[in-house]
């Protein structure tokens, strides 16, 4: 079941960001005096009372600010309400009822989505002052103080009331594919090859795509779902940010929710800081990958074009040094039968599992080729591997002290573990465990 979204609004300096900072137990949303710092909207995931849901903080409104950007925060506001499960409303009970707070309440009932009501900053916890908010319609105020922590439990234990009961519809087990890439890399031109036929809009208008679209098929009797999303721009290239945001929250839920991406690069442009932020995402994610140079057919080569390519590939992606690729032409079918296969490979990758004692071998012959460097006067001993999991395949290194292991020897150990078994196409995680976090 898809995690609940629970949305924070609020006019500028009434706690919002330190309330969503405190939630999620890290300082992902920036705080700051000033208002209109918050201008995006920031997500991230949290849990209470064993309910695990997405928070997601949005700028300050102010409908009397004359800051160029509120009509974009209002905008941003307002897609997060409409996605929303619950809505935070967040007020300073110092300063009272304002005209801002009526403006703000007023759109919130109108969305008819669940609202809590949080009047922060009484330190002193003077229920007296939450009283006049009874005035907005919005039910009940909750007292808190972000600067104490105070009253906050109370407020989440509201939110989660109204989060949608478990449904008990039979769990969706198709391997799902998400095609991701740059608008105008032709990605809807490779889902509707897929699926033999124009299930989502084509068009050379960049953009098209608005929302991710989930389409079922079958191949070689399992079930896939395809997910065609929207292209990923560079902010500053986006015109109509209220559509556009839309569209990257759906394509970055895309990429959570898949169980492998297909990453997709127009070959007939320069590879761009962008189409490298996007394979980026993905690796952040964790999830496998292939890269498809689309539009190979546009490309003028001679013998030693896939070279050039596959090596400037190689320099912008080292960082998933892992990545399999393919050269195809959705307009042509030039080579796009091998993506099904492609994919897979890819699968049977991520869900590779190696025993216990080959996986040891492995790496008693990594370690006799280059042995583990003296650090902090100590040399580092790997007493043995275990592999604690898969999709992506993890492994466990027992040592016996993991605080002197450097990342460098951890890369060689990894870059020498995919030499002796094929993990291309998927990341694996190397977790390395101390003596006494073994005992």
């Amino acid at each position: 079941m898809k995690k609940p979204l629970v949305a924070i609004v609020g006019r500028p300096n009434v706690g919002k960001s330190t309330f969503f900072n405190y939630i999620v137990g890290k300082r992902i949303s920036i705080v700051d005096p000033t208002p209109g710092v918050t201008r995006d909207r920031v997500y991230a995931d949290a849990e209470w009372c064993g309910h695990k849901f997405t928070l997601v903080d949005t700028g300050g409104l102010d409908s009397a600010s004359e800051d160029i950007f509120q009509k974009n925060i209002f905008m941003q506001a307002e897609i997060a309400v409409e996605l929303a499960d619950v809505v935070i409303f967040i007020v300073d009970g110092n300063a009272g009822v304002t005209r801002n707070d009526e403006e703000v309440a007023s759109f919130l009932r109108k969305s008819r989505k669940p609202i809590v009501l949080a009047v922060n900053k009484l330190d002193t916890f003077d229920v007296q002052k939450t009283y006049d908010f009874y005035s907005l319609g919005l039910g009940e105020p909750y007292p808190m103080s972000t600067l104490q922590a105070k009253g906050l439990g109370e407020i989440l234990d509201e939110v989660v009331k109204h989060f949608p009961e478990p449904t008990s519809v039979e769990e969706d087990k198709s391997i799902k594919i998400a095609v991701v890439g740059r608008p105008n890399a032709g990605k809807s031109s490779i889902v509707n090859r897929i699926l033999g036929e124009d299930r989502v809009v084509v068009s050379d208008v960049a953009g098209t795509t608005r929302d991710a679209i989930d389409s079922n098929f079958k191949y070689n009797g399992k079930d896939y779902t395809i997910i065609d999303t929207a292209g990923l721009r560079r902010k500053r290239a986006v015109v109509n940010e209220s559509i556009e945001s839309y569209s990257v929250i759906r394509s970055m839920d895309a990429i959570k929710r898949a169980d492998i991406v297909l990453i997709v690069f127009n070959a007939s442009e320069e590879i761009s800081e962008q189409d490298v932020r996007i394979a980026g995402y993905v690796h952040e994610e964790n999830k496998p990958s292939i890269i498809i140079m689309n539009k190979w057919d546009l490309v003028e080569k001679d013998d030693k074009t896939i070279l050039r390519y596959q090596k400037d590939l190689d320099e912008k992606l080292k960082f998933m040094s892992y990545f399999r690729t393919l050269y195809i032409s959705a307009l042509t079918g030039k080579r796009f039968n091998e993506i099904m296969p492609e994919v897979e490979k890819v699968m049977e990758n991520n869900s590779r599992r190696i025993p216990t004692g080959a996986l040891n071998e492995i790496i008693q012959s990594a370690i006799i080729a280059n042995e583990p460097p003296f650090r902090k006067g100590k040399r580092l001993k790997i007493k043995y591997i275990t592999q604690a999991d898969t999709n992506p395949p993890t492994f466990v290194l027992f040592v016996n002290d993991g605080t002197i292991i450097h990342y460098s020897y951890l890369r060689y150990l990894e870059n020498y573990l995919r030499n002796s078994v094929d993990f291309s196409g998927t990341p694996i995680k190397l977790v390395v465990k101390s003596r006494e976090e073994e005992e």
